[in-house]
């Protein structure tokens, strides 16, 4: 359960994190580091799909939320992965596990 922990851990680090998070379960295959995994690479690929975007607009507040509810989403699935818990992320969460179910 320890190396399924650390893999869920390391998957929320940084997108490379994720990246080496996939590598680190392809042996072992563990659902709940492969929940995880899926997790946070959803946060990350949306949040730099939707940030290319929001860099258009010109105001501190809509960037200021937009970081924030990232954030936000981070840090519930990081502390999920820390607590040794499989619960989703809010609105996106089901969608990330639907759309890499293959990880």
């Amino acid at each position: 359960m320890e190396q399924n922990k650390n893999a869920a851990i390391v998957a929320y680090l940084t997108i490379i994190g994720a990246l080496i998070a996939i590598f680190m379960n392809s042996e072992s295959k563990s659902t709940f580091a492969s929940f995880h995994i899926r997790q946070a690479l959803g946060i990350f690929l949306t949040f730099f799909a939707l940030g290319y975007v929001i860099g258009y607009f010109d105001d501190w507040m809509v960037s200021s939320a937009f970081y924030l509810f990232f954030f936000i989403l981070w840090i519930y699935g990081f502390m999920g992965a820390l607590n040794g818990q499989q619960k989703s992320i809010p609105l996106l969460g089901e969608f990330y596990q639907k759309l890499f179910k293959n990880l």
